[in-house]
């Protein structure tokens, strides 16, 4: 599977996951391409739906960054997150897709490193899985 056609999905919150992607772009850290950051104000407002229609949508691997716990901007908002990611990881089991595709991430804002080893996990992921049964279906 060459690597350059996967695409991972990351679901990143503005105050600490975003300013850590950000970090690692502007310092030039060395990451695969295949990741596409989607801002969210904050991890708390995912929801299943989101998720899985990442997946729907051609994504071989999903993610989710938030702050660290314990510091969200938002009080409980990562917390919210873990359990909407641990729920929709049920999901993709009964629906016959490797849970492992989908993951959820905690950093600061300064742990740009952190951000990069998330994508470099997931890119492995795939390379180990595949592509996603859902891409294949729909993109024979």
């Amino acid at each position: 599977m060459d690597l350059n056609d996967t695409k991972i999905v990351a679901f990143a919150c503005t105050y600490c996951a975003y300013n850590a992607a950000d970090l690692a772009g502007s310092t030039r850290m060395q990451y695969p391409p295949n990741v596409r950051i989607v801002k969210l104000l904050c991890t708390g407002k995912i929801e299943p739906i989101l998720l899985l229609e990442a997946f729907r949508h051609g994504a071989d691997a999903v993610f989710v960054a938030g702050c660290m716990e314990g510091e969200c901007h938002f009080l409980q908002g990562n917390l919210r997150a873990r359990q909407v990611v641990e729920y929709t990881k049920k999901l993709l089991e009964e629906a016959g897709i490797d849970p492992g595709r989908l993951e959820m991430f905690n950093m600061s804002a300064s742990m740009a490193q952190k951000f990069v080893e998330a994508v470099k996990t997931m890119t492995e992921r795939v390379r180990e899985h595949g592509p996603s049964p859902l891409r294949r279906a729909t993109n024979p």
